[in-house]
């Protein structure tokens, strides 16, 4: 029984580091395109970004690999869809320069289209990890 329990955390644990390690270097390539095609992120914006976007998922997967299994869990799983929401809404639904079909010129397009994209698939990805991993290492009573 013990056994089972180790695999659970073990396979959540490596899901959802993959899954970090994943958004994190999707993010950075995203910050690049960002930057190239100068499309700047309010105050409030960078600091959100900062916080639930970068600093939260990697706080998330240091918790995985120690007695707090859940409650990295619970942060990755508030990260990605802190992460999904915010991204979802200023890539895909409101009209800005941070909106993938209004973009100002420059070569960097491709990427930042690319990397919005990534970063849909990639929180999407951690959500489930968090989710799953949450049901699967629930304490039953």
């Amino acid at each position: 029984m013990a056994n089972q329990k180790f695999a659970k955390y073990k396979m959540a644990s490596s899901l959802g580091t993959i899954a970090v390690l994943a958004h994190a270097v999707i993010v950075l390539l995203h910050g690049v395109a960002h930057t190239k095609l100068g499309v700047e992120l309010s105050a409030w914006q960078k600091t959100y970004a900062a916080i639930v976007i970068v600093a939260t998922p990697l706080a998330a997967a240091v918790l995985l690999w120690t007695r707090r299994v859940r409650l990295g869990l619970l942060l990755l799983t508030a990260s990605m869809s802190g992460s999904l929401i915010f991204g979802g809404y200023y890539h895909y639904f409101a009209v800005s320069a941070d909106h993938v079909s209004h973009l100002p010129p420059g070569e960097a397009q491709g990427l930042f289209r690319l990397t919005a994209l990534l970063l849909v698939a990639t929180e999407t990805f951690g959500l489930a990890v968090g989710l799953l991993g949450l049901q699967s290492v629930q304490v039953k009573t």
